[in-house]
């Protein structure tokens, strides 16, 4: 079985407690500490065994194989994509059952990443789950006063669109989010607007 690991809790001394993002669950289980066994980060991709015991409410996780990427090594891309795993799992850790959607878009986002600028690639990944959850709003409409955006428009968490003059943040051009939520691109997207984007994904999914 292959999943994504999102979280880790230690208990008892070394011990942990994993959450791993399968194509069709979110699994919890217990990893045992040992000397001579395979490092287990959020982040990682691997494959792994769950073992079931009677000594435990949770499977044991076990026969654990790191799955490498390319750029597991490079510190900038590792830590944004951590990152975007801590809160993927914030936004899941209270569902069990999933749409294969979540597992085949960090397949995705693992791929591009390796390519393209971390946060530019996270980012786009952010809108495709806006998309596909129907919280995406293309039309563009304030969310605090209900009329439509005809000019520079702020975004909140979840890229909610408002006038500046009903909620104070950072003005965008009305044209650049429009093409933003339109194509889940970055392209027509300079690097300080994208830092200013990545605030807003991290206050939550």
């Amino acid at each position: 079985m292959q999943g994504y690991i999102l979280h880790t809790h230690r208990v008892k001394d070394e011990d942990l407690i994993v959450s791993i993002l399968t194509p069709h669950k979110l699994k919890t289980l217990y990893r045992f500490y040992g000397a001579r066994h395979a490092s287990v980060h959020i982040g990682y991709k691997i494959d792994f065994e769950a073992i079931h015991s009677a000594k435990s409410s949770l499977p044991m996780l076990r026969e654990v194989l790191p799955l490498a990427f390319s750029w597991i090594f490079e510190k900038e891309r590792f830590f944004y994509w951590q990152q975007f795993l801590k809160l993927l799992y914030k936004h899941l850790k209270d569902v069990n059952e999933l749409d294969p959607f979540y597992f085949e878009l960090l397949e995705d986002t693992a791929h591009t990443i390796a390519k393209q600028n971390p946060k530019r690639t996270l980012i786009e990944s952010y809108l495709q789950l806006l998309y596909h959850e129907g919280r995406l709003h293309t039309e563009l409409v304030c969310f605090i006063c209900d009329k439509p955006i005809q000019t520079n428009l702020t975004l909140k968490r979840s890229f909610l669109c408002a006038h500046p003059s009903c909620l104070f943040g950072v003005a965008f051009a009305r044209n650049k989010i429009q093409n933003l939520f339109e194509t889940h691109s970055t392209i027509a997207l300079d690097d300080s607007e994208i830092d200013l984007l990545w605030q807003i994904v991290q206050e939550g999914l």
